[in-house]
């Protein structure tokens, strides 16, 4: 067997589908005669409800139902969401207020669900939530992340959701107090909303007794295992399905309001009940992503080795718990709390903040770009500040080649890793010899430059166990099930690749069964950056089991020792014989002789331990003075990814990470007003990166094979946007230091950027 694929670039097959209009979206599959919902939500941040009344609404045109959190309650159905809590540093576990699909007494966020309209047709049940009465008591908004201000919660006083902390205080005071040097900066990490090509939608239908929910999502068992939950029943009696889906990055992994909401209207009036979102919709009601306030503080030696890093941060964690809010920027920001630097002494404390603004959760990283952002931000910084190389600093704190591998001083175990040599190649890649010249140049045009690096690491998060299972049909083609959830990362072209080259079964006779929880018993869903490792590696170890079963059979039909057979990746062949049959060929021979039982092979397999991606990012930026317009004008990357299945998939999730970063540092910000309403409601005002805001992207691989799992594959899918927030932010810095400026935060608009360099040295003088 071919142990690490063929390494080929392979285009997409699902593509021609998509791209033709054959994709098989929630909003194209819904039931025939399903009815439309419509949700009602508040129109204010913070209120006691004094006034509810549906009556009108229900007798409207073609309404069918008007769910509210009452109605739900007498109907039996749970009204609380779950969400994970993580522990305090006292011991506790996190805040855990009820978190209803209804708003139930008080609205906390502009958007929050209160009525649920179902009617004949979309415009009828909008039309019907025109003559819902609602009323409120105006109560005070929170929108700042800092302790106090008007509770929100009484389960958590000073709306406080958690007071996280890890390392060693007392350790990390002291190197600070004996240090030769120290540095501290306060960095922002601007919420962003992660607008997906395709808003979020689901339905639900019931038949006897049995629910089937279908949404747009990232993986069925969690939101399975909820309805279960919700209803009371056995989770036998829930299937829920993905079908395709246009974008999820986090957003879409969770359960949401609306689903449950359908479920209920569905069961209720006996009939399919499909509600789709649309953009503004989406922008209010998304779990949103970063938004977190942090001050970091590293130690150094005379020789500018680091001693400790100290890190303080304040993170929004929006009205409620969202799924795994909690876990965001705390656990997950502390799996590479200390990136790629060989230090053990740290000390890391973080308070959650409830805010009356839409809850926040995972985003494209997941705690992971939150925390690289942070201290690379920082290590760039310090340079400029004690007068060293940025990459030289760099350098000198490297984990070496020889110390893998190395229990980090959050306690994850890096498998590999060759840092220097990445960052020598990045180095070399992106012309960095040539970097003064190139600033010369933009000076001449009036123009500031600037080149800014980040290294980053990545911990591939998610459940490490997978399972993989192999169908063969009679017709000739094969199925295989898998347990990850594609959102348009390729995942068809790759499951169905990798398979056809551990096995020689042609591609095109090979489709990817996902996304059914009846189908698929089990699976971890898509995030993380598990998908790819985590699915060949169940699908390697079926291919394993297939062969033995098939060596077996094979021998018993010709009647020779299974030693005597071996499988070259395409065919088995036997000593001193002619046969060399296909899988195939195999699995035709098994159906007529009524081996049925080998006809489907499924194996599930556990990663022994974390991968972890790491590499350089440079960024360069030009900035027109006269108008503060920041520009990226050259971008390079080389990645350690260890082998890779599909170079060209593995390009494409770069290109799509970095894209993200850029736009979160350049363009993108969620804006509240200090009543709450969200004044970034539209692509209007909200900014999306466009096509020309983005550079051309240099992408190349450095492998460092991981020894984390026998096919030597590191995650890919958001190692993009983990490098791309430093990088560009350090560039910008870099481009205005000479002029003073010492402190500028994400996104970096035309205002923002030219009142920096209009006051910059002002507010330096200030402070």
């Amino acid at each position: 067997m071919d142990s690490f694929g063929k390494s080929q670039s392979t285009t997409r097959v699902e593509d021609v589908r998509f791209l033709t209009g054959h994709g098989r979206y929630v909003d194209d599959i819904a039931p025939e005669g399903a009815l439309h919902g419509f949700v009602f939500r508040s129109p204010v941040a913070h209120g006691e409800i004094t006034t509810l009344n549906v009556d009108e609404a229900r007798e409207a045109p073609g309404v069918h139902m008007v769910l509210t959190a009452a109605d739900v309650r007498d109907l039996g159905v749970g009204l609380g969401m779950s969400a994970s809590l993580v522990g305090n540093r006292d011991g506790s576990k996190g805040a855990d207020p009820l978190r209803p699909f209804l708003a139930e007494g008080r609205v906390r966020f502009v958007g929050e669900p209160v009525a649920f309209v179902v009617a004949d047709t979309l415009a009828q049940a909008r039309d019907a939530a025109e003559l819902i009465e609602f009323d409120y008591d105006d109560l005070p908004a929170k929108v700042d992340v800092a302790p106090g201000g008007p509770a929100i919660h009484p389960e958590a006083p000073d709306n406080v959701v958690f007071d996280f902390a890890k390392g060693d205080e007392a350790a990390t005071a002291k190197a600070f107090k004996e240090a030769a040097h120290t540095v501290s900066l306060r960095m922002d990490d601007n919420r962003v909303i992660a607008n997906s090509m395709e808003p979020r939608g689901a339905y639900a239908e019931w038949n006897d007794g049995r629910l089937h929910v279908c949404f747009n999502g990232q993986g069925v068992w969690g939101v399975k295992s909820e309805m279960a939950t919700a209803f009371g029943i056995d989770p036998e009696q829930v299937r829920v399905t993905n079908p395709d889906v246009g974008g999820g990055f986090g957003m879409k992994a969770p359960n949401y309001p609306e689903y449950l909401m359908s479920a209920v209207a569905s069961r209720e009036l006996g009939r399919p009940v499909r509600w789709m979102g649309e953009r503004t919709e989406s922008m209010l009601s998304d779990n949103a992503g970063r938004d977190l306030v942090s001050v970091g503080e590293l130690a150094f030696d005379a020789d500018y080795k680091i001693t400790a890093y100290r890190i303080s941060s304040n993170c929004n964690m929006g009205a409620y718990n969202a799924n795994f809010g909690q876990y965001i920027q705390t656990e997950l920001f502390c799996k590479v709390l200390m990136g790629t630097y060989d230090v053990q002494t740290v000390w890391m404390e973080a308070k959650g903040i409830y805010t009356n603004t839409t809850q926040v959760d995972a985003y494209r990283g997941a705690g992971r770009p939150e925390a690289i952002f942070a201290l690379e931000r920082l290590i760039d910084y310090a340079a400029r500040e004690l007068g060293i190389d940025p990459w030289e600093i760099r350098r000198r704190n490297f984990i070496p080649a020889d110390s893998f591998p190395y229990t980090s001083a959050t306690g994850e175990t890096y498998d590999v890793g060759d840092f220097q040599r990445l960052l020598a190649s990045a180095e070399k890649a992106s012309d960095r010899a040539g970097f003064e010249e190139r600033r010369k140049a933009s000076r001449a045009r009036g123009l500031l430059r600037g080149q800014g690096l980040c290294y980053y690491i990545e911990s591939i998060l998610g459940n490490p166990s997978e399972t993989a299972t192999v169908e063969f049909q009679e017709d000739g083609s094969v199925l295989i099930y898998v347990g990850t959830q594609s959102n348009g990362q390729g995942h068809e072209t790759v499951y169905a690749k990798f398979l056809s080259d551990q096995t020689g079964i042609p591609l095109e006779a090979i489709s990817v069964i996902q996304g059914d929880s009846d189908r698929i018993a089990t699976g971890g869903g898509t995030g993380g950056s598990r998908s790819v490792t985590t699915q060949n590696n169940a699908t390697y170890g079926t291919v394993k089991k297939m062969i033995g079963e098939f060596t077996a059979f094979l021998a018993e039909e010709l009647g020779i020792a299974e030693g005597d057979i071996s499988f070259d990746d395409e065919r088995f062949r036997a000593t001193g014989r002619n046969e060399a049959p296909t899988m195939l060929e195999i699995a035709a021979m098994a159906r007529e002789k009524g081996r049925t039982d080998l006809l489907r092979q499924t194996q599930t397999e556990t990663l022994p331990g974390r991968s972890y991606p790491n590499g350089a990012h440079v960024a360069e930026v030009e900035i027109d003075p006269e108008t503060g317009q920041v520009r990226v004008d050259k971008y390079t990357v080389v990645d350690d990814f260890g082998n890779l299945i599909n170079p060209m998939l593995a390009e494409g999730q770069v290109h799509g990470g970095v894209a993200q970063g850029i736009g979160q540092a350049v363009t993108e910000r969620v804006v509240y007003s200090e009543d709450g309403q969200l004044l970034t409601a539209t692509f209007m005002d909200y900014g999306m990166p466009r096509a020309d805001d983005m550079p051309m992207i240099a992408f190349s691989t450095e492998p460092v094979p991981s020894t984390a799992n026998v096919l030597g594959m590191k995650g890919c899918g958001e190692a993009g946007t983990v490098g791309a927030l430093a990088a560009v932010s350090n560039a910008v810095l870099d481009a205005v230091w000479d002029s003073g400026v010492r402190q500028i935060d994400m996104p970096f608009t035309p205002m923002r950027v030219w009142e920096a360099l209009n006051g910059g040295n002002e507010k330096i003088a200030a402070e």
